[in-house]
């Protein structure tokens, strides 16, 4: 081949390399959306958990909406104080304050008080249990008791006690909501740890039909709702309801009069599914 016919293939290819290299710069430089570095440095503190606790897809749109104020450091539960404030120092605001949430489970039928209609072998899993037996409660709407709330947490706040149900630890807890899509009865909720008046209940059924299922079950007798704030709680379904938009007006008094303990006022920093623990005759 003649040298210099390959010299001047070379050499156009490199032309052309050149030309489209220069053209994809130009395109770049015009086009290229600037970054607010801060955003990389706020993401790098972050605890990369991206638990979406904080409301936000990942750590890094949590970093976004902090960069641009929209969110303040302690927005995220579970960075440290330390960490909390070195955000807030890289972004020149205050931490702020946020309200720290909690999972909390709303049964409080463990294997000492509720009765069962099964026994399930196989799989230890609460999904495949209630797939199967319908979770081998007497009350089908109880805490099956194997833990898939438990599995589901990566922040290792969730233990099982001794009487199988679940103990949210709210130091660990950071409301991820992993337990709530875990359960497969939905007996977990999100809820503010300031709110301490609650229904560890979901049994539908009403006096001795949802005693007879579990001894800790809301029976409808009304007495709460008696007891308490007008319009704080009403009956609804066979099932005691709280209305959370007037948690303000509640008490331990709304509980003192509970034939069975289902309805509770939380004391203390951690959350069981336990009368014992949660302090239900407090009033």
């Amino acid at each position: 081949m003649d040298l210099t016919l390959v010299l001047t293939s070379v050499a156009i290819l490199a032309g052309v390399g050149l030309v489209f290299g220069s053209l994809i710069a130009a395109a770049n430089a015009k086009l290229k959306v600037w970054e607010d570095p801060r955003i990389e440095a706020v993401t790098e503190v972050l605890p990369g958990a991206n638990c979406g606790a904080c409301g936000y897809a990942g750590c890094r749109a949590f970093a976004e909406a902090a960069v641009k104020g929209v969110v303040a450091p302690a927005g995220c539960t579970v960075m440290g104080d330390a960490d909390r404030e070195e955000v807030a120092s890289l972004l020149g605001v205050e931490a702020g304050a946020a309200v720290k949430r909690v999972a909390r489970l709303l049964c409080a039928g463990g294997s000492d008080v509720a009765h069962r209609r099964a026994v399930y072998h196989g799989v230890g899993s609460c999904a495949a249990a209630v797939a199967v037996t319908g979770g081998g409660k007497a009350c089908p709407w109880g805490c099956v008791g194997l833990a898939d709330c438990a599995v589901a947490c990566t922040f290792n706040a969730i233990t099982m006690n001794a009487v199988d149900l679940p103990v949210v630890d709210p130091e660990k807890c950071t409301a991820c909501g992993d337990c709530v899509d875990a359960c497969p009865l939905d007996l977990f909720t999100i809820m503010p740890l300031d709110h301490k008046l609650i229904v560890q209940c979901k049994n539908l059924l009403e006096g001795e039909a949802a005693e007879q299922m579990c001894a800790v079950a809301c029976t409808a007798c009304g007495r709460c709702v008696q007891d308490a704030a007008p319009g704080l709680i009403a009956i609804k379904n066979g099932l005691a309801v709280i209305d959370y938009q007037k948690i303000h007006l509640a008490n331990p008094a709304a509980t003192a009069r509970c034939p069975t303990g289902a309805i509770v006022w939380v004391e203390g920093a951690q959350f069981a599914g336990t009368r014992e623990l949660v302090g239900s005759d407090v009033g």
